[in-house]
């Protein structure tokens, strides 16, 4: 199943709880939800996976060509 059918059954699921009208509303909005996320969530993690190799690069450096500055930088 595609994330889009999966989001509008969730959604219409969620949405059917409340009890008022149908589902079809709720069913759009997890549709539109699964697809925003299907784009969102590996920018996210890419960019979150850059930062940490950055991050450990700069710790790396620090190490490697002068000590004294991994203990300035975390005070």
């Amino acid at each position: 199943m595609s994330a889009t059918t999966i989001g509008a059954l969730i959604g219409g699921a969620i949405d059917s709880m409340s009890g008022d009208d149908g589902a079809a509303d709720g069913a759009i909005k997890g549709a539109i939800v699964a697809n925003v996320l299907k784009v969102a969530l590996p920018l996210v993690v890419t960019y979150a996976v850059g930062w940490a190799v950055l991050r450990g690069a700069g710790e790396l450096k620090a190490v490697v060509f002068g000590g004294d500055d991994v203990k300035e930088k975390r005070a």
